[in-house]
């Protein structure tokens, strides 16, 4: 019979021993003992062993079956059943999850990690692929282009174990990233409650990438999963993007896949990846900016305390919450100094945030940022430029197209100048000298007193102009009407431009924001005469002009557009 049963838990392992004797006092009945070991549905029974003998004086005999079995039997088995449980089973990166879209009409990577010397094969639709795991323990194959589907199918990844993914489509891949208006959600957009009840669009999906700051690149990642555009999930979708894919989605019929990964309040060389930070010794100094902040920390932070404690207090003499709330609405709360781990960290969020998606399959990506970046617009042209450089070499699938938002207008109260945000302009514009870029503007559909602007739709709508005409074949304006050079006309200067098809045109009042200077380098407000797709600026101030500028400011009355209805391009013919 049974005299003695004993199990032990380590985590998916139940391991159970008993010990079978019988009733004897002599050593002339000797019983075997057998371990059970237990993993999910798998029973193995461990093969008998040597009897032992039970004396007369001995403890009883399932004390002494315990203690043999944990000499001879358990410890090793406890090392096997740890090992077993620490072995990795094969998981995919974090981008390959239920609902994901795969990019269309190009080599499809599909990755992940596995034990070391692992096979790994792949399935989806009729086509099968292997890898064996490196010594790191990673893996990649690769699929032949696929064409557009509809039609959600499997995608089955299988080692020692099996996963199945379920409901994936073919289409249109976007990454989507940069700071806070990339961040901005559908929900806060205007008309938000319309946008969000009409949303039904199955085959246009989003995945979040979750924040995260890395001080070296890494492979993993965490996100919130692919979610359909449906009334329940669109409220949390980046709103450039969704309003972008939405306009795909209507016009292709495929489907429109957004990666989303970007962190408000954030500089451009926290998204640019060691190597490009390495690649130019100009950038050394935004390193030791860093540095420098860190350094400044012990102390900053000991301000911070002492004013937050302060703050506090006297948030609290206010008599009750509506006092409370209108002091603090004029007392902003103290700011929690920058430091280790700190989204600002250069590279920090390449290596955290974007490294971890690569090389998943693209068709280009959007980006949305320069706002933290206005106070040092010099260094952002050559920045910004090294940044999709590098981040075109690290996806590996040539130049991928890359469309950024040339800044709105804000007036930026804290910008003593006034035009901070011009130069910021001005330097994403120099940009477009890389091939395959293309900056919607929003000039014109921003809010002079907010640097959030609800205005997503029109943001939006205007990349998937760049889109559609420069990729999808379709035909159409998609620039306004940009600054290609002046001439001299007696007391005044004949503006030339591109993309001023069909003609300028000034909106609901003569051409605003135009200023024209001397030799002295002093700007005077101007007048612009539209003569079809020229534009004649003067001055009475100015009588022998030598430069023009128009929106030239942080928040400019910007009214000038061609025949398409899109604006002009801010521009100066100066380089002062």
């Amino acid at each position: 019979m049974e005299v003695g049963r004993w199990s032990l838990e380590l985590g998916v392992w139940s391991l159970e021993f008993g010990a079978f004797a019988s009733v004897r006092t002599d050593n002339s009945q000797r019983r075997p003992l057998r371990l059970i070991a237990r993993n999910n549905s798998a029973r193995f029974a461990v093969p008998r062993v040597r009897p032992f003998a039970l004396g007369k004086r001995s403890t009883p005999a399932y004390v002494h079956g315990a203690m043999i079995i944990f000499r001879r039997l358990l410890v090793p088995l406890l090392f096997a059943a740890l090992t077993g449980a620490i072995r990795a089973d094969v998981t995919p990166a974090a981008l390959f999850g239920d609902h994901a879209v795969l990019q269309r009409d190009k080599l499809v990577p599909v990755w992940g990690r596995a034990d070391a010397g692992e096979k790994v094969t792949v399935i989806f639709g009729a086509q099968i692929r292997s890898a064996t795991a490196g010594s790191d323990g990673s893996w990649i194959v690769f699929l032949d282009p696929l064409s557009a589907a509809t039609q959600g199918a499997d995608l089955t990844i299988a080692g020692r174990n099996t996963i199945i993914l379920r409901n994936i489509v073919v289409g249109e891949v976007w990454l989507c990233s940069g700071q806070s208006n990339m961040e901005f959600a559908v929900s806060r957009a205007a008309n938000a409650a319309q946008e969000i009840a009409t949303a039904n669009f199955p085959l246009l999906r989003h995945v979040r990438i979750e924040h995260a700051v890395a001080e070296a690149p890494t492979a993993a990642t965490k996100t919130d999963g692919w979610k359909a555009a449906t009334p329940e999930n669109v409220g949390g979708f980046t709103a450039v993007g969704y309003f972008f894919a939405r306009d795909i989605f209507q016009k292709l019929g495929v489907p429109v896949g957004l990666v989303h990964s970007s962190w408000g309040g954030t500089p451009v060389e926290a998204w640019m990846s060691p190597a490009a930070m390495a690649g130019n010794p100009a950038f050394r100094i935004a390193g030791e900016r860093w540095q420098q902040t860190l350094a400044a920390y012990p102390q900053a932070k000991a301000d911070y305390e002492a004013q937050l404690a302060s703050w506090t207090k006297a948030q609290a003499a206010a008599k009750g919450p509506a006092a409370q709330a209108a002091w603090a609405k004029n007392n902003p709360r103290p700011r929690v100094p920058r430091g280790a781990g700190d989204p600002w960290t250069p590279t920090g969020l390449f290596n955290g945030m974007i490294n971890p998606l690569l090389p998943y399959a693209l068709r280009g990506v959007l980006w949305y940022q320069g706002e933290n970046n206005a106070d040092r617009a010099s260094e952002y042209h050559a920045l910004f430029a090294a940044m999709i450089t590098h981040w075109r070499a690290h996806f590996g699938q040539g130049d991928i197209p890359f469309f950024w938002v040339n800044l709105a207008n804000f007036k930026n109260n804290g910008d003593q100048t006034g035009r901070n945000y011009a130069f910021l302009r001005e330097a994403q514009t120099q940009t477009l000298s890389l091939p395959n870029t293309g900056q919607a503007l929003a000039i014109d559909i921003g809010n002079p007193n907010d640097i959030h602007p609800t205005n997503k739709q029109d943001v939006g709508r205007r990349l998937a102009l760049l889109a559609k005409t420069r990729i999808y074949g379709i035909v159409g304006d998609d620039t306004g009407p940009t600054f290609a050079g002046i001439g001299r006309e007696g007391l005044a200067l004949r503006v030339r431009f591109a993309h001023a098809g069909g003609g300028l045109i000034a909106h609901d009042k003569p051409v605003q924001s135009l200023e024209i200077a001397g030799a002295d380098r002093v700007f005077h407000r101007a007048e612009g005469k539209i003569e079809r797709d020229t534009l004649l600026v003067s001055s009475p101030a100015v009588r022998d002009p030598v430069a023009v500028r128009y929106a030239w400011q942080n928040a400019p009355e910007a009214n000038l557009y061609n025949g398409a209805g899109l604006p002009a391009v801010p521009f100066r013919s100066d380089v002062w």
